[in-house]
């Protein structure tokens, strides 16, 4: 007999691809070429943005004081970036497993630390696809003008694509993203080599906000600790650039062999890349004069004149691939086009980071089950599909406005850092103290060396993003992270509560019922009521009989006459029913047939039959469904329903259970 698969299986087929047998994991293990621009493109976008922070908050100030600052905030920057990454390379080769930062502090610093950390990265993820997808949709409209007005039904659906690439499995999404992260390297690298080159053969112009006067905000020159205190959110700011440093350590699990040493390679490539493309973009700033103002239309001064709402303000990309390829137009287009795609792919860094994430927390116990389960292309689906309800939810109720959604960013990257690097250093004091091979422990104290360095820069860098952020958005990330931490640790409770409520004692014996009572549901004599009449009566109970509700007196005694004509071999109780319940009664009745013995059994047999189309569920009333739900609360009550199907449901036994919802074919109790 041939199959015919449903439309949904259809369907499914089509966006997914053909599910995979369980070994063939080894199959989707990415080499280092795909897993540079999956795991690293989240990273290497901050550059994209990052300089854009830097500036405006420096803008702020007037241009003068951007112009003299920058720099050093870059290098501040930069110096951070490569301890993390020095960091992260041990955390790769002390940790394989893909616990990253939640397995570092959580075997080196407690379960809670672990929590912690865990619930930041969870948040931080979710802000990651947010903020890439708004700021790729925001870059793409100063090219494409039919998208303004219309940003959040194009993030929404850009995260909708990104979310069915993800579950046909990540070496396809990395075959995918592959060539635009290449391109965007190249670009912006090859910007910077010909930009230094065209000004050393003196034929590089000037940016086009550079002819502008950038005043203070409001008119009023900063001083002192005001001064101060905006250098240090210009560098809290400008560490956004190192947003998705942590993706590759949870994702070690995803490369190929050697796991440990590939991973530890893309991390050193990812952050040469990235301070490479920060440092040509930010000397390419300085060279050019751009220059970026949070209120443009007052502090930018044309003739003294404020420029007005009518003024664009391009990025700091945008404004640099103008001027360097001034006169090739195509090197614009090509610059504009590639960074916006690098940063709508960023949030694919996020979709590989926390489903792998959320599986380990829900093998722990921490999560729910369902989040440790492979999809047909053995993609963490139910993570994947979390990550991208929460990342619309947010993209919605900021209407994807990046300016928002940035000052909720960084924190929970940073909590992460800090524990686990804090954890490392435990990690190596632990080592260290039944160590004594010299060797070993001059790389052990190098390594811890590293890791304290990093723990001390990331615990700073928390702080001041901590003082110059909370009251901008950070205190909600914040929040979001305490909410989350709160439910694991409800849901870790109710596990270990389940687990040990149905461990077995040591002196457990296999005890049989001591009597058996059995009840069979009837509402008229039919086929269905007649195999489940069968079905009792061949367990052989202690006590058969069959049961009916009197909801209408004339069906009743149809139904005693067929019941006399019939013969039936065991006796037909009949309930009373004057509120026309049916459910109550029967569930009262159950209840009294239950003895005081903690070993008798009463199983409830409902007859029902099954339909084979979704909407042949409205003619029915789900009656069976609801009596085996409140059947299932009593104690010493057991539920067995005896199916019937129907012509409509053959052939439905090979459908794809996964494409409809639990209760499709749930029965109905035969009429």
């Amino acid at each position: 007999m041939t199959v015919v698969p449903s439309s949904g299986q259809i369907v499914k087929r089509v966006l997914l691809g053909r599910a995979m047998r369980s070994d063939r994991l080894g199959e989707t293990l990415l080499p280092k070429k795909l897993a540079l621009p999956i795991f690293a493109s989240d990273a290497l976008s901050s550059v994209a943005y990052a300089p854009d922070e830097i500036l405006l908050m420096l803008g702020i100030a007037g241009g003068s004081f951007a112009l003299l600052h920058s720099w050093q905030i870059t290098v501040a920057v930069v110096f951070v970036m490569v301890v993390v990454v020095a960091s992260y390379r041990q955390n790769v080769h002390a940790y394989p497993s893909g616990g990253g930062d939640y397995e570092v502090a959580t075997v080196n610093l407690g379960p809670k630390a672990g929590l912690t950390v865990a619930s930041a990265l969870l948040v931080d993820y979710v802000l990651t696809v947010a903020v890439s997808i708004s700021s790729g949709v925001q870059n793409a409209k100063s090219a494409l003008a039919f998208l303004d007005g219309h940003e959040v039904v194009v993030a929404v659906g850009l995260v909708v694509l990104l979310t069915a690439m993800n579950l046909r499995g990540v070496r396809e999404s990395g075959r995918a993203f592959a060539v635009p992260v290449y391109a965007f390297m190249a670009g912006v690298i090859g910007m910077g080599v010909f930009g230094l080159y065209r000004q050393a053969t003196g034929s590089l112009g000037q940016a086009p906000s550079a002819g502008l006067e950038l005043v203070p905000e409001h008119g009023q020159e900063l001083t002192g600790v005001a001064m101060a205190f905006l250098l240090l959110r210009a560098f809290s700011s400008g560490c956004a650039a190192l947003t998705g440093v942590e993706a590759i350590s949870n994702g070690v699990p995803a490369f190929t062999k050697p796991k440990s040493r590939n991973a530890a390679t893309t991390l050193l490539l990812m952050g040469t890349i990235s301070v490479t493309m920060l440092c040509s973009i930010i000397a390419l700033s300085r060279i050019t004069g751009v220059q970026m103002a949070e209120e443009p239309g007052s502090q930018f001064l044309r003739d003294g004149v404020p420029v007005g709402d009518t003024y664009s303000q391009d990025t700091v990309l945008g404004q640099l691939a103008k001027t360097v390829f001034d006169g090739f137009p195509v090197g614009v287009y090509l610059i504009a086009a590639v960074t916006g795609i690098i940063l709508i792919l960023a949030a694919n860094t996020a979709f590989n980071g926390f489903p792998v994430l959320g599986s380990i927390l829900a093998k722990d116990g921490f999560l729910p089950r369902q989040l440790h389960t492979r999809g047909d292309r053995l993609a963490f689906s139910n993570g994947i599909l979390i990550l991208a309800a929460a990342a619309v939810g947010l993209i919605i109720a900021y209407r994807a406005e990046v300016t928002q959604l940035i000052q909720l960013y960084i924190v929970g990257v940073f909590v992460s850092f800090s524990m686990s690097q804090t954890g490392m250093i435990r990690h190596w004091n632990r080592l260290l103290r039944n160590e004594r091979d010299p060797k070993a422990r001059s790389r052990m104290h190098r390594s811890r060396i590293i890791n304290a360095v990093g723990a001390v820069m990331s615990v700073t860098v928390l702080l001041v993003v901590l003082v110059t952020k909370f009251q901008a958005g950070a205190k909600y990330a914040i929040l979001a992270m305490a909410v989350l931490y709160v439910m694991m640790l409800g849901i870790n409770r109710h596990y270990r509560s389940v687990s040990k409520e149905l461990a077995l004692a040591p002196d457990a014996r296999q005890l049989l019922p001591s009597r058996v009572h059995a009840i069979v549901l009837v509402s008229k004599l039919h086929k269905p009521a007649m195999r489940a009449i069968a079905y009792a009566r061949a367990t052989r109970p202690s006590f058969l009989e069959a049961l009916t509700v009197e909801v209408d007196p004339e069906d009743t005694r149809t139904l005693r006459r067929e019941w006399v004509a019939l013969d039936v071999a065991i006796p037909l109780k009949i309930i009373a029913s004057p509120y026309r319940e049916i459910t109550r009664p029967i569930i009262d009745y159950v209840k009294s047939v239950r003895s005081g013995n903690p070993r008798d059994v009463v199983i409830v047999y409902v007859p029902e039959y099954v339909v084979g189309h979704w909407y042949e569920q409205i003619l029915h009333n789900q009656s069976a469904l609801r009596l085996r739900v409140r059947l299932n609360f009593i104690p010493g009550v057991m539920v067995a329903s005896v199916p019937w199907q129907l012509r409509s449901s053959e052939g439905q036994e090979d459908d794809d259970w996964q494409d409809r919802p639990m209760t499709s074919r749930a029965g109905n109790i035969a009429p």
